[in-house]
């Protein structure tokens, strides 16, 4: 097949949506079929290109494990804020769509949210195709819904509901009839999607997974990792991901008082990433002066490894609101892959695959009295930490490879 696939973002880009979709055409690719990806300037989370790259309105074309990328120009914007960020994802729909329609027809096409302006660059060219010649088939239409949207900025206060809300949700609406088929990544999504009227038979679910290659890799080195950011001998719980609005890490600051006033010097809490209050909430820690809580900022995708390895333990967390209970984060296949024990603060689908899969334990979200009792057990009962990620390991690898993912998704294509 000649795949096209729509994507805001894409590595050397890290974050969650540029590795699932990395992981997945590099194995369709590998299958013999042949992608495209549209997707923009490597620049998140800060709004700065990558080093190497120029942000120019002529599209520009590189390869990535076989796949054919094509990166458009937008606006640039860093990942905070609202409207310049509204104004980076709809110069994105703008310019993908344009080049798409530029391209050979592929047999079919896959638009990803988030974010949901490049859902809708998807519908463009769906009925651009048609426009551009009424008498031959047209691409069939793949929808991937990985963020509800409006709902999602609403449920963490980035927009009041008014006029712009209700437009953004008639083009929700819409956008999930334009499509002949829409994928999501757990049952959560599939319900919220049956909620708003989507056809059951329209929905197939594909969800997020490990890499089996690189969880078999020669382990990476903790100890140096650990000596380079004064965690030696402590009993060390991480947060690794985006520290977003949607996180609710000040949970992590209202522990770590408490763990200081308590005398708990043994415990280090550590956040490994950015966000739009990644600064805000370490300029708050440096005035409070708690030591045990330590922000490294943004790292490299090839250290994050030896992160979870340095870890006993690893945090997984997201603000307590009805909208994430339909949420899995893909952290959790990480950490469970690297055999990792977590600590999940997120209520509905993502607590239950934890708990299902016995590899952790959950407490509820924004409860820093639940994360501290959590953690004095455990930094006292590091055995079972032990077998609760073997246990875990076992279970993701058994049930979300990467490989048998990626084989489950390109049947859903072919049919």
């Amino acid at each position: 097949m000649r795949i096209l696939y729509l994507s805001h973002y894409f590595p050397p880009e890290g974050n969650a949506p540029a590795t699932r979709v990395a992981a997945l055409t590099s194995r369709w690719v590998a299958a013999g079929h042949e992608v495209t990806v549209i997707t923009g300037v490597p620049s998140v989370p800060d709004g700065v290109v990558y080093p190497g790259y120029r942000n120019r309105w002529i599209p520009q074309e590189d390869h990535y494990e076989g796949v054919r990328v094509i990166r458009v120009g937008t606006w640039i914007a860093p990942n905070k804020g609202t409207v310049l960020r509204i104004v980076n994802y709809l110069s994105f729909m703008v310019s993908a769509t344009l080049r798409a329609l530029f391209l050979q027809r592929p047999d079919v096409m896959i638009a990803t949210s988030p974010q949901f302006f490049c859902g809708w660059a998807g519908v463009l060219c769906h009925w651009g195709y048609r426009l551009r010649n009424p008498f031959s088939k047209r691409p069939r239409f793949f929808l991937e819904i990985r963020d509800i949207w409006p709902e999602s900025i609403g449920a963490v206060g980035a927009m009041s509901k008014g006029r712009l809300f209700s437009l953004l949700e008639w083009l929700e609406t819409h956008m999930y009839a334009a499509a002949d088929h829409i994928v999501t990544v757990g049952e959560g999504y599939r319900r919220r999607l049956l909620e708003r009227g989507v056809n059951a038979e329209k929905i197939s679910i594909v969800m997020n997974g490990v890499d089996r290659d690189l969880l078999e890799a020669e382990p990476p080195d903790s100890e140096a990792l650990r000596r380079a950011w004064g965690l030696e001998g402590k009993f060390v719980c991480s947060y690794i991901g985006t520290i977003g609005m949607a996180s609710g890490l000040g949970v992590l600051l209202r522990a770590a008082r408490r763990l200081r006033d308590m005398g708990r010097d043994d415990i280090r809490l550590v956040a490994v990433g950015d966000g739009a209050i990644q600064e805000e909430l370490q300029a708050e820690a440096k005035r409070e002066n708690l030591s045990n809580v330590i922000f490294t900022g943004r790292r490299p995708k090839a250290e994050m490894p030896a992160f979870l390895a340095a870890s006993d333990l690893c945090f997984v967390h997201l603000r307590k609101t009805p909208l994430f209970e339909t949420v899995i984060p893909s952290k959790i296949f990480e950490a469970l892959g690297m055999r990792r024990a977590i600590l999940i603060g997120v209520d509905g689908e993502a607590r239950k695959l934890v708990e299902d899969s016995g590899g952790g334990v959950a407490i509820p979200p924004e409860d820093e009295n639940a994360l501290i009792d959590a953690l004095i057990r455990f930094s006292a009962n590091r055995k079972e930490l032990e077998c609760m990620g073997e246990t875990g390991h076992s279970y993701v690898m058994r049930h979300f490879d990467r490989d048998r993912l990626a084989e489950d998704y390109l049947e859903l294509l072919q049919m």
